[in-house]
């Protein structure tokens, strides 16, 4: 019979739910190119993977798992300087001159206390022939443009588990203009693909972001000036999605901060030295743990009240 058999594909195939995931990136990062992995940690293995000798990443204030993934890849790891994990351009310059690496990997934020000159960053490292991988976990959905911007990054990876800015629970994605990096890496890409359920949700949630991270902010900024009028704050005028607080005894700071603030779910308190904010002491009250809702000027006002009482 010459009859032609009309197929099609069964509706919500991992097939189309990845293309509305990848789509809904791209609008975002502005990249052109976009893989969807299953956790931000395979995003990151798998762009460390392409480079052969030397990374840079910062002294402190980026992520534990930048350190322990390029071992893993048997990289070269040199440790950028940092003002508090921010990073300083003069510094930057005269480092790549030194020790000639392959990629910077950096978070937006500076241990999510302060926004990263990323567009100074990117600059330096766009002249002096160095890839800038900026994790964007904490950043997707900037209003300003800067932070999760392709135009300021060659690679943008991030996860999408929680807490983060995308909340889908599991989940990440790289995001580049670089087809080398992802045709270099595509061996290891193969076995990190994420399921319909993923892809699905970072397309919902992804719409959120905007309203999550400037809400965050906003929080932020009116908890450093307040708590500033009392207490030390690190990067006070600086943009970010926690609050950090010098302390003698960041130990016994944290177990009163924890026991005054009821987080159901979970903590919102980070005790430092701790190389994901910085390597001094300090408590971290993280902010961007809380469900939006919970940000309301009362509970605001309750935070600030315990910081007073216990100092």
């Amino acid at each position: 019979s010459n009859t032609a058999l009309k197929l099609r594909h069964v509706p919500g195939s991992r097939f189309e739910e990845l293309v509305k995931a990848e789509e809904s990136i791209k609008r975002f990062t502005k990249h052109e190119q976009v893989k969807i992995v299953n956790s931000g940690s395979s995003a990151i293995l798998s762009v460390m993977s392409t480079f052969k000798d030397n990374i840079m990443i910062p002294d402190m204030g980026g992520w534990v798992g930048f350190k322990r993934l390029a071992e893993f890849c048997g990289l070269n790891i040199n440790y950028l300087p940092t003002d508090f994990g921010l990073v300083q351009v003069d510094v930057l310059e005269d480092f790549i001159e030194k020790f000639n690496p392959e990629a910077l990997f950096i978070t937006s934020f500076a241990g999510y206390m302060a926004e990263q000159p990323l567009n100074d960053i990117y600059r330096v490292c766009e002249d002096m022939g160095v890839i800038m991988i900026e994790d964007a976990s904490g950043g997707i959905g900037d209003a300003t443009g800067l932070l999760g911007n392709g135009e300021h990054a060659h690679v943008i990876l991030a996860s999408t588990g929680s807490p983060k800015t995308v909340n889908v629970g599991n989940g990440g994605f790289i995001s580049t203009n670089n087809t080398n990096i992802l045709e270099s890496a595509k061996t290891i890409l193969s076995g990190l693909n994420a399921d319909p359920v993923t892809c699905a949700g970072i397309a919902s949630e992804i719409e959120n972001a905007p309203h999550i991270i400037s809400k965050t902010l906003e929080t932020c900024r009116y908890l450093k000036s307040q708590i500033s009028d009392f207490r030390e704050v690190l990067h006070v005028d600086k943009q970010g999605l926690n609050v950090g607080i010098p302390d003698k005894s960041p130990k016994k700071l944290g177990y009163l901060l924890r026991k005054g603030l009821n987080v159901h779910g979970g903590s919102i308190i980070t005790v430092c030295p701790n190389y994901n904010r910085i390597k001094s002491n300090a408590v971290c009250v993280e902010i961007k743990n809380l469900d939006i809702q919970c940000m309301t000027p009362e509970n605001l006002q309750g935070i600030i009240q315990i910081l007073k009482t216990d100092f």
